[in-house]
């Protein structure tokens, strides 16, 4: 199929719907974004893990089956009630960064 159309089903039958070229271009800008925000994100974490030798996560974490690499991105809330006391101290002199302020930041609107 074509970069520039999209397959789709409507009522069963595969349909072709074209697809902006305005649209195709901002996808492409997304997946590179945020392909460079989960570049950042592993390094972030490695470097957490080392430091925190390992420790990033509290019990209740644990307990739960929270993904340690989940804590890197989301809300802080979030974050903070699973993170140990080493990874939130570590946080401290390298703070997180959502997609959310990674975007804006590269965008250049902070």
């Amino acid at each position: 199929m074509r970069p520039d159309v999209v397959a789709r089903r409507h009522r069963g039958r595969p349909c072709v719907h074209p697809v902006s070229l305005v649209f195709r271009h901002a996808a492409a800008a997304y997946a590179a974004l945020r392909a460079e925000y989960e570049d950042l994100r592993m390094s972030a974490y490695l470097a957490a893990e080392e430091a925190t030798r390992g420790a990033l996560m509290n019990r209740l974490g644990h307990r739960r089956g929270i993904d340690p690499y989940s804590l890197f991105m989301g809300t802080e809330a979030r974050a903070m009630c699973y993170a140990s006391d080493e990874l939130v101290e570590w946080w401290r002199d390298h703070p997180r960064v959502t997609f959310a302020a990674f975007e804006r930041q590269m965008l250049g609107d902070e």
